[in-house]
């Protein structure tokens, strides 16, 4: 559905709602210093046609806007820009990643955001940057801005997140509580894996916006895009250095595990051998021959079962000194 159809003219927001068929009248009405800004949340196919025909979209762009699930990118069609925004939200309880995305279309005079899913609202932008028309007044590309600084911003608090859950496993792993936390691991790898998926495909695209080799950047707020580019590859180096830290701790867990299977054989090892000392003179003594030492002897059974003992007692030593038990 439609959010939000407004016009703003020398940095101020003009009264009133505007209709979306006078939407592309009004964007052209006071030159440069004046766009729309028309804010969709997930649009049905026929919603975002009406959109499309009033502001002649590029099929294959809207295409991409109304199903979602693409990369994050920067493409431009015919003097418009689409841009593809992953957002994102941490669920601490679940240590999971929720996963939005925002599609953005900027061209001469106006700036369509089309929002999926629940991570990154736009309203507190909206209000954020309406309280600058220093901003407003260089036109779209001062939206596109405060729309890409909030999605990257978003990131930190998820990776700081991911951050203390990896620190956790890492704990766990190196704990005397032989716990396995290899699915808990292969999860956070995921999650890292889906943030690496919002983050390293806009390091160029950012950098080329930064540069100014992209329509509809004024020069006085290229300063503000080359920001979020540092704010988004740090972000992406964070991802990284989460990638190699789990692959590490993944490692290490299954080292550990490798050592306490070694330490339970070898002590299952132990016992086994302890038991078979009783089972073997036991079996030597009962078998049933006449002539055999000691048959006869009053002091044969203590003897045997003190033999018994002895023996199990000097393999437990042995084996408490070599580390087995």
């Amino acid at each position: 559905m439609i959010v939000d159809c407004a016009v703003y003219e020398d940095g101020c927001r003009r009264e009133g709602n505007l209709a979306l068929e006078r939407a592309y009248e009004a964007s052209r009405s006071k030159g440069q210093s004046s766009f729309v800004w028309i804010g969709l949340r997930d649009p049905t196919q026929e919603e975002f046609d009406a959109v499309a025909r009033e502001f002649y979209l590029h099929e294959l762009a809207v295409e991409d806007a109304v199903k979602a699930h693409q990369r994050p990118k920067i493409e431009e069609y015919e003097g418009t820009l689409f841009i593809v925004l992953k957002t994102a939200h941490y669920h601490d309880d679940t240590e999971t990643v929720e996963i939005g995305e925002i599609n953005l279309f900027v061209g001469d005079g106006f700036l369509i955001s089309v929002r999926h899913g629940q991570p990154s609202p736009l309203h507190d932008v909206r209000l954020a940057i309406e309280s600058r028309p220093d901003l407003l007044k260089c036109g779209p590309g001062s939206v596109m801005h405060a729309i890409m600084d909030r999605v990257v911003d978003d990131y930190e608090p998820v990776l700081a997140g991911i951050e203390d859950d990896i620190e956790e496993v890492e704990e766990e792993v190196f704990s005397p509580t032989r716990s396995n936390p290899t699915e808990r691991i292969y999860k956070l790898k995921r999650e890292v894996l889906s943030m690496h998926r919002a983050t390293a495909p806009l390091i160029d695209p950012l950098h080329r916006l930064a540069k100014g080799a992209m329509p509809h950047v004024h020069e006085d707020i290229r300063e503000y895009f080359r920001d979020v580019y540092d704010h988004v590859a740090r972000a992406n180096d964070t991802v990284e250095s989460m990638r190699e830290m789990l692959n590490g701790i993944l490692d290490a867990n299954t080292a550990q595990v490798s050592v306490r299977q070694n330490d339970d054989m070898r002590r299952i090892s132990a016992w086994v051998g302890i038991a078979a000392v009783p089972t073997l003179l036991a079996g030597i003594w009962g078998m049933n021959f006449q002539h055999m030492p000691e048959l006869s002897w009053r002091f044969g059974y203590p003897m045997a079962l003190a033999v018994i003992v002895l023996v199990m007692l000097t393999l437990y030593r042995a084996f408490k000194r070599a580390g087995w038990l």
